[in-house]
């Protein structure tokens, strides 16, 4: 299978066509199933990721590839299995312990504050690296001001990093849904990730969108090292950016390895890539 034509990108920074350095194991998910009642979500799903490689999730609507991501950072957590990050087993990690612990999520559906500007809505991605408490944050004081202050050039540098300058004080309800999207990327990069989690980040986007939000990821990765674990059903995306790729189906792995790997086993051919790819 190749990317369509109009999202054929030649070799961008950062592809694994380029050359980077792919590092250990830094994530490592080890027999995971998870339930909802009797519905079994994820069925003993075993799994590595490493550091600064993007790992690709695929698979039909109701895979469990959301419920995987949520796995992983802390939103559910499993009946059974465990995950391993940096090498510390991690069974009952939770969303703040895990962002503490480096790692960061967009959703499939926007969840951004809509009536605050794009800069401010890239400001609370900095919460966690406040020190200031409460008070002095109300009163503004000296070191609070400091602190802030760091903080929005941070923030400035990831504005410019996304090319998104021109609308930095726009109320983000007022955004196109491309841009939101981007948007929604620069609030995860303000935590300064480790591991970098999407959930279908070009779903819903136009031809160039796709390709702005392709750069931006491949950038992502190769300028600031950080690993991506990403959920995408555009096969040609998925195939011409990803290192690995997992497979899952009904809750259950079929398939893992590099693109070609993939898109040459017979059982990721049945069940979701068709004879015709």
């Amino acid at each position: 299978m190749t990317a369509p034509d109009t999202m054929n990108m030649s070799e961008p920074s950062g592809s694994p066509g380029s050359a980077r350095t792919i590092g250990p194991v830094i994530l490592d998910l080890k027999n995971i199933s998870l339930s909802f009642g009797g519905v079994k979500a994820l069925t003993d799903i075993s799994f590595d990721v490493r550091q600064h490689e993007i790992r690709a999730i695929i698979g039909p609507n109701g895979a469990g590839k959301s419920s995987m991501l949520n796995v992983i950072n802390g939103v559910y957590r499993p009946q059974q299995g465990e995950i391993v990050l940096r090498g510390v087993p991690r069974r009952n990690m939770d969303c703040y312990a895990a962002a503490k612990a480096g790692v960061a999520r967009t959703f499939q559906n926007i969840a951004l504050f809509k009536g605050m500007t794009v800069l401010d809505n890239i400001m609370t991605g900095r919460n966690l690296k406040m020190k200031s408490n409460f008070l002095m944050q109300a009163l503004y004081l000296g070191p609070a001001r400091r602190e802030e202050i760091a903080h929005r050039a941070k923030v400035e540098q990831i504005i410019d990093f996304l090319e998104i300058q021109a609308i930095r004080k726009t109320p983000v309800g007022r955004l196109p849904y491309g841009l939101q999207k981007r948007v929604e990327l620069g609030r995860a990069l303000a935590a300064e990730p480790d591991i970098l989690l999407l959930d279908e980040p070009m779903a819903g986007m136009n031809v160039e969108e796709k390709q702005d939000m392709c750069r931006f990821i491949l950038d992502v990765n190769d300028q600031f090292g950080t690993t991506i674990v990403l959920i995408e059903h555009d096969m040609g995306v998925v195939m011409d950016i990803s290192d690995r790729v997992v497979v899952l189906d009904y809750g259950k792995k079929i398939g893992d390895g590099t693109p070609d790997e993939v898109r040459s086993n017979q059982n990721v051919i049945n069940a979701y890539l068709g004879v015709a790819h």
